[in-house]
């Protein structure tokens, strides 16, 4: 009797448990659908729904009434940039046109009746100086604008590609400059999009959206997107001269070479259901298809070590990302993104080595999922023009020369693009021959991997590229190892060779690896001589400290 009663109760509370969950479930679902629906709402929010709904000193009366000459003006403003769009916009077009398309051209271009909303204007200080004025407008445009693409196909197929829907929010950089003595008092304007927060749009074909036939659609917009990036988007500047002069230093020029190796990553995010992830990286500045570097497949493994160096050039330090992208290879199939992260130019020191681990994100912009999904070493050097040699950089061919090979070179009668096209080939044959020597002096703060006791440490030293190798003495039940040993490697390649210091824990019957240390020589071969203490990879925690010594043994090469 008591059995039946007891499941009889178990019955009810296990039915009013299930109940429970399913109307929580319920309430969540409906809960996360009103979130949709309200975010959703706020996407298609227009400047003068949020009138409506802010206070009155978000929207002062002189942007209100900015706002009102633009609508007023917008039919002549419309008629110039629909030109300036098609005169600046086609060239680019045809550079980046596809290899499954033909050509890419406008047949009609209108930004249609919809003036865009300046949202918010501000001047930048800091870009002035004495000789100029700077100043930045955010912009939101919902327009109705009529523009058609012809595409010609290579097998003779001609579609009129309607672009609509679009929806644009950003900020656009004026430069004013320089200032003169007479009406408008500026010789020149240079405007730039400073910042795309938002760029939609879609494609249709009579009506129907493009993205019925395979491959166009993408195509398409990935051209687009080039093109803008190329033609507008900071620090690019277009110059409109008001007065007649020279106004050559508002264009875009070079300012240095950055210098980056992709070390290597960990712990990246398993994108394969059989095996590890094939993880390679997309890297550049700016996302245009001949400045964007990519690396090679590391097949299984979530801690590929690439070693591979790059040399990007920096147009506006102050302003300018590096990013980095990481896929997992699917062959045949598109590419599983794995995170991505992005480092500040502004953040680097010109002419010193900055080893950095960054963390993988989903997006960039909208930092809203919070997964782990791995981490990217990199090594950066930021070298600057016009330092008259005062800074060093290794990856120069100048480096490895030696003094009667700079001496030769002085005598070369040849132009500064010769030389600079010489330097570039040679880049790619030169190396840098010495020898290295490591201390390996202590480390502290070892986890506990023996099961009794603490844990019996030594170093083993690796150079990747010659895979020659040395190791510590072993320090018994020890934490907090001093070692104080000295290792001397010769070294053929040092700008492409890598220092691998890795932590073992020694046993009886076995040995257990505790933790490791990857390094390039970049720092060594710039510095000299220096000592850091590094932070354990893939162990719990550890510190190891060492020494390293570079003694450089210039050879004749053949020419």
């Amino acid at each position: 009797m008591g059995f039946f009663f007891g499941l009889l109760v178990g019955i009810a509370i296990g039915i009013g448990l299930i109940m429970a969950f399913a109307r929580s479930e319920s309430r969540r679902s409906k809960r996360r659908s009103e979130l949709a629906k309200t975010i959703a709402a706020l996407a298609r929010m227009t400047v003068q729904d949020s009138r409506k709904l802010l206070a009155p000193q978000y929207y002062p009366s002189w942007l209100t009434w900015l706002n009102q000459h633009l609508d007023k003006i917008w039919p002549y403003v419309n008629e110039a940039a629909s030109e300036l769009i098609r005169s600046n916009v086609e060239p680019i077009l045809k550079q980046y046109t596809p290899a499954v398309l033909d050509s890419l051209k406008f047949s009609r271009l209108t930004l249609g009746t919809v003036a865009p909303q300046f949202t918010g204007i501000s001047l930048v200080e800091s870009e002035c100086g004495a000789g100029g004025v700077t100043m930045e407008f955010e912009i939101q445009w919902d327009g109705d604008p009529d523009i058609v693409i012809d595409i010609n196909t290579h097998v003779g197929l001609a579609l009129p590609v309607q672009v609509k829907d679009i929806g644009f929010t950003g900020v656009f950089r004026l430069i004013f400059k320089p200032l003169i003595d007479q009406f408008p008092c500026f010789g020149a304007v240079a405007y730039s999009l400073r910042e795309k927060k938002k760029l939609d749009f879609v494609f249709k074909v009579s009506g129907s959206e493009i993205s019925a036939i395979p491959g166009v659609s993408e195509a398409l917009e990935e051209t687009i997107r080039d093109a803008i990036e190329d033609c507008i988007t900071w620090p690019v500047r277009n110059i409109i001269p008001i007065v007649p002069g020279d106004y050559s230093d508002l264009e875009l020029k070079p300012v240095g070479t950055l210098e980056v190796k992709l070390v290597e990553a960990k712990e990246l995010t398993n994108k394969d259901i059989v095996g590890k992830s094939d993880p390679f990286a997309v890297i550049f500045i700016r996302p245009l298809p001949d400045r964007t570097k990519t690396s090679k497949v590391i097949d299984n493994d979530l801690n590929p070590i690439w070693n591979e160096h790059y040399e990007f050039i920096v147009e506006d330090q102050s302003t300018q990302r590096l990013t980095v992208r990481i896929f997992d290879d699917e062959g045949l199939q598109a590419a599983e993104f794995i995170g991505c992260c992005q480092i500040p130019l502004s953040s680097l020191e010109p002419g010193k080595v900055k080893n950095v681990w960054l963390k993988l994100l989903k997006d960039l912009e909208i930092q809203r999922d919070t997964k782990y999904r791995g981490q990217v070493h990199l090594e950066l050097l930021y070298c600057p023009y016009g330092t008259d040699g005062n800074i060093v950089n290794p990856f120069d061919h100048d480096f490895s020369l030696t003094s009667l090979e700079k001496a030769l070179k002085i005598n070369e009668n040849l132009t500064k693009a010769e030389l600079r096209k010489i330097s570039t080939k040679k880049k790619k044959e030169m190396f840098i021959r010495g020898v290295l020597s490591v201390t390996v002096i202590s480390a502290e703060d070892l986890p506990i991997v023996d099961f009794m006791g603490k844990a019996d440490p030594y170093v083993v030293l690796v150079m990747k590229k010659s895979e020659a190798k040395q190791k510590t003495r072993v320090i018994t039940n020890n934490l907090n190892p001093v070692w104080n040993q000295t290792f001397d490697f010769m070294v053929e390649d040092a700008l492409h060779e890598m220092l691998i210091v890795e932590v073992w824990d020694h046993d009886t019957f076995g040995k257990d690896r505790i933790g490791r240390v990857i390094m390039t020589l970049t720092r060594v071969l710039m510095e000299g001589e220096y000592q850091e203490c590094y932070p354990i990879d893939i162990a719990k925690s550890g510190r190891i400290t060492l020494s390293l010594k570079w003694v450089a043994q210039h050879k004749v090469r053949d020419s």
